[in-house]
C-alpha cells in the first residue's frame, strides 16, 4: 500500500510515518509538507490508498484540503489529525468525506487501532464524538451528558461505553477488559447497541452516530 502524510512538522510526519509501518509493515511512505505539495503528490502519484492531513496546514486549511481530495480522488482512504479537538470541527471533517479524526494527543496504541480499523474498512471517531453539540448538553460541572439523541434510542450508560469503546477500534476482549466485564456480557451488549441503531455491523454503528441525522429511535 502507498500512504501520503501531510504534516508541516517533520518530527509529527516521523512519527505517522513510523505507526504506519507497524498498521502495515513494507507500505510506501510519501511526505508533504504543506497543502500544494500533496496536491502535486496526488497528482504525481496515481495509486495512492491513504492519506494522513493535519487540520492546520502553513498554506490552507486542512478541511479545505480534505474537501478537495474527496472530491477528485474518492477511492483515496483520509484521515485528519490535529491538536484540535473541538466537536464541530469533528463533524465537519466526518462530514467532508473523512474516514477518521485523530487527536494527536492519543496514545500510539490509540493511533495504531485507529488506523487499523480505517484500513479494515471502518471509520475512526475519538470517544468525545458520542457527546458532540447535536447529542449532547454541558452539566453545571462543566462535563457533557448524552442526550435525547443516543437516550432515545434506548442504549444504557454502560451500552454507551461499550459504543464508545467500539468507535476506538476495540476488539470484544479489550472492552471486557477496559470494563471488567465477561465476554457473554459485552457479545449481549453490542447486539443490543447494534439493534438501536438499526445497523448490522460495528462500522455501520459508528458512522450512524457520528452522522446525528441517521440517529433515530428503534422503535421508528
Amino acid at each position: 500500500m502507498k500512504f501520503l502524510i501531510v504534516d508541516d512538522h517533520a518530527l509529527i510526519r516521523e512519527a505517522m510515518r513510523s505507526v504506519l509501518q507497524v498498521v502495515q509493515p513494507n507500505c510506501l511512505v510519501l511526505e508533504a509538507c504543506d497543502a500544494a505539495e500533496a496536491l502535486a503528490t496526488l497528482e504525481r502519484e496515481d495509486d495512492i490508498d491513504f492519506a494522513l492531513l493535519d487540520l492546520h496546514l502553513p498554506d490552507q486549511d486542512g478541511l479545505s484540503l480534505l474537501a478537495i481530495v474527496a472530491e477528485r480522488y474518492p477511492t483515496i482512504a483520509v484521515v485528519l489529525i490535529s491538536g484540535d479537538r473541538d466537536q464541530s470541527t469533528i463533524r465537519s471533517a466526518l462530514s467532508r468525506g473523512a474516514q477518521g479524526f485523530i487527536p494527536k494527543t492519543e496514545t500510539r496504541e490509540v493511533l495504531i487501532a485507529a488506523l487499523s480499523l480505517v484500513l479494515a474498512g471502518g471509520i475512526y471517531v475519538p470517544p468525545a464524538a458520542l457527546h458532540m453539540n447535536h447529542t449532547s448538553e454541558e452539566t453545571p460541572c462543566g462535563g457533557t451528558r448524552a442526550t435525547p439523541a443516543l437516550q432515545s434510542l434506548g442504549l444504557t450508560e454502560r451500552q454507551r461505553d461499550v459504543l464508545a469503546l467500539l468507535i476506538e477500534g476495540k476488539n470484544n476482549k479489550l472492552i471486557c477488559r477496559a470494563l471488567g466485564l465477561a465476554e457473554p456480557t459485552v457479545k449481549n451488549h453490542i447486539s443490543s447497541i447494534l439493534k438501536a441503531l438499526g445497523v448490522s455491523s460495528r462500522t455501520e454503528a459508528v458512522i450512524a452516530v457520528t452522522r446525528p441525522d441517521r440517529l433515530k429511535p428503534a422503535n421508528e
